[in-house]
């Protein structure tokens, strides 16, 4: 069993950061419907029986946007590609692609919404 079976990205402007989201990744989001009403997600692409974890950008009375002690790291092929993205999108470079030794290579950037995320490569 995966440690991380879901995540939410809290944000407080969903169609702004579906926007930037996109823009950076690549992919297209999809709506997840809350039969309650009280939650409005986009769901980043996922395959729930494959490895690895689905997630959404979330907007909720339940969270809150912001840089904090969580970070969500994308997989990428070369995250320089999507580093070059993000300004363009609206968001910030915080640190630009580094080598984590044996392990690969990190970015670490700031969303539209001050959401901390970090894009991974081999």
């Amino acid at each position: 069993m995966n440690a991380v079976g879901w995540f939410d990205i809290f944000v407080d402007d969903l169609d702004r950061a579906v926007t930037f989201y996109e823009a950076v990744l690549g992919h297209k989001l999809e709506e997840i419907v809350d039969p309650a009403g009280e939650t409005k997600m986009m769901s980043f692409p996922a395959d729930m029986t494959s490895y690895g974890a689905g997630g959404s950008l979330t907007k909720s009375k339940y969270g809150a946007p912001g840089v904090g002690g969580t970070i969500l790291y994308f997989s990428t092929q070369d995250c320089a590609v999507e580093e070059a993205r993000v300004a363009d999108a609206g968001g910030k470079v915080i640190r630009p692609k580094f080598s984590i030794g044996d392990y690969g290579w990190v970015t670490l950037c700031q969303d539209t919404e001050g959401n901390m995320f970090g894009l991974s490569s081999f």
